[in-house]
């Protein structure tokens, strides 16, 4: 709708994140649950090879129970965070001390400080460093400290010969190499996912900070709009009096074409007021006119009678497809946000302009429809952002601004693309619950 855009992009300006704020930490939570069941095929698998293949007896009843309730704690831990998304750093803690505690009991049931995979407790370390606050990180320092000592002096040691100077066939260097390898693996896969959750994490804040500037950016403009509002009122009563005597003039009342000059000025100065009204409306301060009782239906038929009617537009197709019609209240600001879009379109596209209103279950979707050159791809890629213009005049760009954050302030959202066939396509989600009258939300409610 604007010149110079390109074809087949198609962008969402700045959602509102579907997640919550602590979704890296949720997912952190997803991942050491995959990394405990990890760890328990890998002790299935070292136990199964130790004595059925080296013939080293280990105290089986006892290290699979311990796996038994490491793989009911999974499930717990699997069925919890598959409802509740609010993991916190103490959460994360808890979850790290149950992996320490039962690769202890494992340790020191399978030849405490010589069996090679104690190195293990590496991965443990590394994973709170990532994860955890200091407190908490330096916390699980301690206690694996503690438990490493613990095992050096209460454990049995493994019957394993000690033949180090056989190099690759010592079964402990065998030992130590496959705990290496396993350590590195785990290592390199889990810290680049995690990695990729906090990048993740920090994209999302970040588009907070933006959209909470925008929203200042938003206040202001507001502040100065109800100002100007309120400075215009003067001068624009002072213009329809001076325009009301006027066409009772004789000199006017005698020359048709003055007097369908001044009708027209005394249209304009009306459209003028009424902007002005709902400007002061919009920031609570309406100039005694009271909200309306309509319908979705009804009301866009007639802000797109009232749009036409004040365009002067070649060709404009209107198809209202709703059935179920909402009782909302006429607001201004829904108003003047579907009129922006209008006349974005119109700006592009005067020849033509295509408006659709359906509903797709609960959610009111405006199409807009124009054959234009296309939106520019720097528009595209910032599509929503404020002073993004092809204009050329101070200020501009603004329109689509107001457009999306209006939407993302009724729970709705705002997408852009460019056709194949030419043209552009603008459309508007918007929750029927956020405009629909309380009476009628009760009613679906019930």
């Amino acid at each position: 709708m604007k010149s110079g855009r390109r074809k087949n992009d198609v962008i969402e300006p700045m959602a509102v994140p579907g997640q919550p704020a602590d979704a890296a930490g949720y997912r952190n939570m997803q991942q050491l649950i995959q990394l405990r069941w990890i760890a328990v095929i890998g002790q299935l698998t070292a136990i199964a090879m130790v004595t059925l293949v080296f013939g080293i007896r280990l105290p089986l009843p006892q290290m699979l129970q311990v796996l038994a309730c490491l793989v009911a704690f999974n499930i717990f831990s699997l069925l919890r965070w598959k409802e509740q998304h609010h993991v916190d750093n103490r959460q994360l803690f808890l979850a790290l001390l149950v992996d320490v505690f039962s690769l202890t009991i494992q340790l020191y049931l399978s030849g405490g400080m010589t069996n090679p995979f104690v190195f293990l407790y590496l991965l443990q370390v590394i994973l709170a460093a990532v994860l955890l606050q200091p407190w908490s990180s330096w916390t699980i320092v301690a206690i694996t400290g503690a438990c490493v000592a613990s095992l050096a002096l209460f454990a049995t040691p493994l019957p394993l010969p000690l033949d180090h100077g056989r190099g690759m066939s010592s079964l402990y260097i065998q030992g130590i190499l496959i705990s290496f390898v396993v350590n590195a693996a785990l290592l390199l896969v889990f810290i680049t996912r995690i990695n990729r959750n906090l990048r993740v994490g920090d994209a999302q804040l970040a588009s907070l900070r933006q959209r909470a500037a925008e929203e200042e950016h938003i206040v202001r403009m507001g502040l100065l709009a109800s100002g100007a509002a309120h400075e215009l009122g003067t001068p624009l009563a002072t213009l329809a009096v001076i325009l009301g005597d006027w066409r009772r003039m004789p000199e006017f009342a005698r020359n048709p074409e003055l007097l369908a000059e001044v009708g027209e000025m005394q249209a304009q100065l009306k459209r003028c007021k009424t902007i002005v009204s709902g400007i002061l409306m919009s920031a609570g301060e309406a100039r005694g006119e009271s909200s309306v009782k309509t319908s979705i239906k009804v009301f866009l038929d007639q802000l797109v009678a009232e749009w036409r009617a004040s365009r002067a537009i070649v060709a404009f197709e209107y198809d209202n497809q709703i059935l179920r019609d909402v009782p909302v209240v006429s607001d201004s600001t829904l108003k003047q946000m579907i009129w922006n879009v209008l006349d974005n379109a119109f700006e592009a596209s005067p020849q033509w302009q295509r408006m659709e209103a359906r509903h797709e279950g609960d959610v009111l979707v405006l199409l807009f429809t124009d054959c234009g050159p296309g939106f520019a791809p720097a528009m595209l890629d910032q599509f929503g952002t404020p002073y993004q213009s092809t204009k050329g005049r101070p200020g501009g760009g603004l329109g689509l601004f107001l457009v999306v954050n209006v939407a993302r302030t009724l729970g709705g959202s705002v997408t852009a693309r460019n056709l194949d066939e030419g043209g552009a396509s603008v459309r508007l989600d918007l929750p029927l619950a956020s405009i629909a009258l309380q009476a009628e939300k009760e009613r679906h409610a019930a």
